[in-house]
C-alpha cells in the first residue's frame, strides 16, 4: 500500500503529529478503510524518509486513540469502528471550534457575537450548496 503521505520540513509541528493528522484524514474520508492493513512502520519511515522512531510514535498515539490496531508480527490495521470516520471529523471540528473561540477572545468578541458570526458563516455555506 502506497501511503501518499507528505512530511513538510517547513511545518512547525513535529513530524509524528503531521503523520498522525494525515492518517486520520485518510481514514476519515474513507481512503483507508476499516479493517484494512496500513503501511508498516518501517515501510512508512522509508517512504517518508523519517526515522522509524518517528513513525512508531505516531502509530502508538493512533493506537492509544483507538484509530488503529497493531498486532505483534502482523502489522497495523485501521480500527473496525463503524463510527470512526464520524468520530475523526468530530475531533477535527472540535479543534477548529477551539481555534475560533481563541480568535474570538483575541478580538474581544462576546460568546453571543461569536455564535452569531458562526451562524452567519453556516448560513452562507448553506446558500452556496443550495
Amino acid at each position: 500500500m502506497h501511503s501518499d503521505l507528505v512530511i513538510s520540513q517547513t511545518d512547525g509541528r513535529p513530524m509524528y503529529l503531521q503523520i498522525m493528522e494525515q492518517i486520520r484524514q485518510r481514514i476519515a474520508v474513507g481512503d483507508w478503510e476499516q479493517g484494512k492493513e496500513i503501511p508498516s512502520i518501517r515501510q512508512l519511515a522509508v517512504s517518508l524518509r523519517v526515522s522509524v522512531i518517528t513513525v512508531k510514535r505516531a502509530y502508538m498515539e493512533l493506537e492509544r486513540d483507538g484509530i488503529i490496531v497493531t498486532q505483534q508480527g502482523k502489522g497495523s490495521i485501521v480500527a473496525s469502528d463503524p463510527k470512526l470516520g464520524a468520530k475523526l471529523y468530530d475531533q477535527e471540528l472540535d479543534k477548529h471550534i477551539d481555534r475560533v473561540a481563541q480568535l474570538g477572545e483575541l478580538l474581544g468578541l462576546t460568546p453571543k457575537e461569536l455564535a452569531s458570526r458562526v451562524r452567519e458563516a453556516s448560513d452562507r455555506l448553506t446558500k452556496e450548496y443550495s
